[in-house]
């Protein structure tokens, strides 16, 4: 089988990427390969593990959003032979492709932490990363204790998700007259809350609104199911862990110089993920495992007509469909270029992602940034009223809830210009 141009993965990045190539008119034969049926909105994932979105609305099928005059392969891919110019799959033999575009997105990896399979599996643990009505079916019968809520030390798809389930979950609490009787937990393996210092200084304000208490340097590295014990590493590169007195509130226990053992009766944990084993076993990974491409230009290290797109692109800025958005132009442009016989030199991708931070319910503050963690904030917002998006306001929270929904099944997935 060969094509001109083809894109692994029918996600965000993969869907946008074909409808932006095709709404050109042009004659470019463009294939994505993609097996699932379904396409899931997963940014509403935190709303629906709050109670205050419907799973079913997070769901289209796949076939509903390929583009029109795409070729769907619906197969996996197995293996790249880069090359050779073509990617090998399950069922459909070896694709020969001019130009690919890599985006398959991440894997959850949950078995990179001890015990942490199982704890799923039971249901003791939830995580709005896999099921998000889980997640919300055990905040309605919670009643008191420890909530906690943590994340891994690998890279994750919306990094500010799971200490967003927590502020809404502390808001859920106060609401229902739980405060005095629960201790809601935000442990993080990270130094801050965030790295953009405007976001953090609300954050901080949030946490201590609430009522929290933010852990940094801790990091997950074993659940016990049948106990309903999380065990964290403290990992601050100096200086001694903090001390639990015993009695403490949390009742946690430490265990030698770097363990600490605290009993939980709500747990959210965002997995650890990792690229697609069939992308981590490829010559086109970097030594971590993730698409090895540039961090301006999206173009592969090695192969000049591979780039990447997404979650699955080794670049240090945050996973989210925001990031996408300005990724594809950049490639696009630059694979426009390669098929010109020019230079694929447009380096205009700057790390730019958007993180929506929900920080309880009927409110939200809008964190846009780059690879320096400079603060920038679309102009845009002004014309809905809200002059500074580093603090809470309703207005953000109609455009996480109402808008942002609206413009990605209308506008992102249709190929038009957000």
């Amino acid at each position: 089988m060969e094509t001109q141009i083809l894109i692994i993965g029918g996600g965000t990045a993969g869907i946008m990427a074909a409808s932006q190539l095709l709404a050109r008119g042009s004659s470019i034969k463009v294939s994505i390969l993609e097996p699932k049926d379904t396409h899931y909105y997963q940014p509403a994932w935190t709303l629906v593990g709050a109670g205050t979105y419907e799973y079913a609305k997070t769901a289209k099928p796949m076939a509903e959003l390929m583009p029109k005059g795409v070729n769907w392969i619906k197969d996996y891919a197995t293996s790249f032979d880069p090359d050779n110019n073509q990617v090998h799959t399950e069922k459909s033999g070896a694709i020969t492709y001019e130009y690919l575009v890599v985006a398959p997105g991440l894997v959850m990896e949950p078995s990179m932490i001890e015990g942490l399979t199982e704890a799923m599996e039971k249901g003791v643990v939830c995580s709005n990363y896999t099921d998000p009505e889980h997640t919300w079916e055990l905040l309605k019968k919670f009643k008191g204790g420890n909530a906690i809520f943590t994340q891994p030390t690998t890279p994750i798809k919306c990094g500010g998700a799971p200490q967003k389930i927590a502020y809404l979950a502390a808001d859920y609490i106060r609401k229902n007259g739980l405060k005095d009787s629960s201790n809601v937990v935000f442990a993080t393996p990270g130094s801050v809350i965030f790295g953009v210092a405007e976001i953090k200084k609300t954050l901080m304000e949030v946490i201590d609104n609430y009522g929290m208490d933010f852990k940094p340097f801790f990091s997950p590295v074993k659940i016990d199911a049948d106990k309903k014990v999380v065990h964290f590493n403290y990992v601050a590169p100096e200086g001694d862990m903090p001390a639990f007195e015993e009695g403490n509130a949390l009742n946690a226990k430490v265990i030698g110089d770097k363990l600490v053992e605290i009993p939980f009766d709500f747990l959210h944990l965002a997995p650890p993920q990792a690229a697609p084993k069939f992308i981590r076993e490829s010559p086109l990974a970097n030594d971590g495992g993730w698409l090895d491409v540039d961090h301006h230009s999206l173009q592969h290290n090695k192969y000049a007509n591979v780039f990447g797109l997404g979650d699955v692109a080794a670049l240090p800025t945050a996973k989210t469909g925001a990031a996408i958005r300005k990724q594809v132009p950049v490639v696009l442009d630059n694979i426009k270029k390669l098929m010109a016989s020019k230079e694929a030199d447009n380096k205009d991708y700057n790390g730019y992602s958007s993180c929506p931070l929900v920080t309880g319910y009927g409110k939200m503050v809008l964190a846009e940034f780059d690879y320096d963690n400079n603060f920038t904030p679309d102009p845009k917002l002004k014309q809905m009223l809200v002059f500074d998006s580093s603090k809470e306001h309703w207005r953000l929270w109609m455009l996480k809830k109402y808008m942002l929904p609206h413009l990605y099944w209308n506008q992102m997935m249709k190929g038009k210009n957000v």
